[in-house]
């Protein structure tokens, strides 16, 4: 792990520890200002490490998948983990969001289930967030990390084709729109992932390790 205060370059080529589709156009969205040549698995002949998901935080499970991807593929990775907390349900299902109605469920799924949960909470109850820990690790181990969040509240019928996982249930505050119902560019800059991945941009500038 870094140093506190410690500032890093930007990577020159650097790869996304994902193979969630959605993930990773938003993190080239996100980032797209960065002086970084992107690595993605599906457009890489080399064997990317399935890493499971164990971490009992998000920091803990963005490290596994930077610290797997860097070790194998010898480049920088980063790494997100993130998830809905809900204030009725004392937080949950957050680390475990991705896996809400079960070990291998679909994003459809886990909304389904989410808006039967919700369905059955009062409307002044239904206060929830989105929370996102973004992290890049160097094959030396060296790492950066930063988090972000994004406030809102849950409806019980979705709406919106856009974005992915809760988003159609999910209401930024200050918005009357879905998460679903924003654009990619109004999203990014209000989101959860947005605001941990310019978090973490802002770590990074300085000069070259041992340089």
């Amino acid at each position: 792990m870094s140093e506190p205060g410690l500032q890093l370059p930007f990577p020159p080529v650097a790869a996304i520890a994902s193979r969630n589709a959605g993930k990773i156009r938003e993190i080239r969205d996100i980032c797209a200002g960065w002086p970084t040549r992107w690595v993605t698995a599906d457009q890489d002949a080399r064997s990317w490490p399935e890493v499971e998901e164990t971490g009992a935080s998000y920091l803990e499970n963005a490290m596994l998948k930077a610290r797997a991807v860097a070790h194998a593929l010898k480049l920088p990775a980063l790494a997100d983990d993130s998830g809905i907390e809900v204030d009725a349900l004392a937080g949950r299902p957050g680390v475990h969001s991705a896996r809400y109605a079960g070990p291998r469920a679909t994003d459809r799924e886990n909304l389904d289930k989410l808006i039967e949960v919700v369905r059955a909470t009062p409307s002044d109850r239904r206060g929830a967030r989105y929370r996102c820990v973004a992290a890049i690790r160097w094959p030396d181990g060296t790492a950066l990390h930063a988090v972000g969040t994004c406030e809102g509240r849950l409806i019980d019928e979705p709406r919106g084709s856009g974005g992915f996982g809760y988003d159609p249930m999910f209401i930024p505050l200050g918005e009357r729109r879905t998460m679903a119902e924003l654009t990619q560019h109004e999203k990014d800059r209000i989101s959860h992932r947005g605001r941990a991945l310019r978090a973490l941009g802002d770590l990074l500038g300085g000069p070259s390790p041992g340089g």
